[in-house]
């Protein structure tokens, strides 16, 4: 039993919810070699198969099973411990964080310099995609923390509510004065990636009003979007949070079509076993982030 440590009973909890090595090892961050490894030392010092490898799928044996719930008892006490005795500043780990490209050019830096200054021995990697391919990281564990256009329905999934943000029209600074659905025409409409909620909305919303002629131009690039605003390239339908210092500085200017998409929603959003008090931490954190940039916003 002296040979049993917390990382193989964790790799051991990973492996089981995880279905296999190889999801497991994305999960932990670690190669297949690595978790197997942990599993066979974990099986030598108990001296009994956990697994039954038959067949190439792995299943718990009736010892394996036994070791379950142990397992898990040990977890959440090691969790209570880093909740409660270990001091933040020496707690070390690996965070993978997956943001939208919204959140990523309005609040992330000061998420992530929150979270350092939090745990500062903490390694914290980020990916900015568009939310479908971030809920699909977070499912598979190959994310920890998704913040994106939520919630996720999964009964596996804790979601932390964002504050939302609103979006205005778009036109070039220069565009001449025009009745507001006027500015439809002739101009394609520059919206969100294909494979998201904000395009499927405006898509819906602009074809029931445009009928089949709507141009819609979709991009994974929000910056793109402004700047081709500014060029004069097309209008659209872009986060007012974002675009304030481009009408601020006189590039674009807002107006008004007689309707606007619905506000975006954002979650916080990370699998609900196994616990983790740093990836708990950082999505209460973004809670607090983003209800500063809002108010900082809403007095601006």
């Amino acid at each position: 039993m002296s040979r049993i440590n917390l990382e193989q009973l964790r790799t051991f909890l990973f492996v089981t919810r995880k279905g296999g090595v190889r999801r497991a090892a994305s999960a932990m961050n670690l190669t297949q070699p690595a978790v197997t490894a942990r599993i066979r030392n974990l099986e030598e010092s108990l001296g009994c198969a956990l697994f039954d490898r038959s067949g190439g799928a792995m299943r718990l044996t009736k010892r394996g099973e036994r070791l379950l719930r142990y397992a898990e008892e040990f977890e959440h006490l090691s969790e209570l411990v880093a909740r409660d005795v270990i001091d933040p500043a020496g707690l070390e780990g690996h965070l993978r964080l997956g943001v939208s490209e919204t959140i990523a050019q309005c609040w992330l830096p000061e998420l992530i310099a929150r979270l350092h200054r939090l745990y500062p021995r903490l390694e914290i990697e980020f990916n900015v995609d568009i939310s479908m391919n971030l809920r699909a990281s977070l499912l598979d564990g190959e994310i920890d923390l998704a913040i994106l256009l939520g919630p996720i329905s999964e009964y596996t999934v804790e979601n932390i509510e964002l504050p939302g943000f609103a979006l205005a029209w778009y036109v070039a600074a220069d565009a001449p004065d025009l009745p507001g659905p006027a500015y439809f025409d002739g101009r394609p409409v520059l919206t969100y990636a294909r494979n998201t909620r904000p395009y499927r909305e405006i898509r819906a919303e602009l074809l029931a009003r445009l009928g089949p002629g709507a141009a819609i131009f979709p991009s994974s690039s929000l910056s793109a979007c402004f700047r081709l605003v500014e060029a004069s390239l097309g209008v659209a339908a872009l986060p007012r949070a974002l675009g304030a210092s481009y009408v601020a500085e006189g590039r674009i200017r807002e107006f008004d079509p007689g309707w606007e998409p619905r506000p975006l929603r954002f979650t916080a959003s990370y699998l609900g076993e196994p616990r983790s008090q740093i990836v708990e931490t950082a999505a209460q954190t973004a809670q607090e982030v983003a209800l500063a940039f809002q108010a900082a916003q809403d007095i601006g």
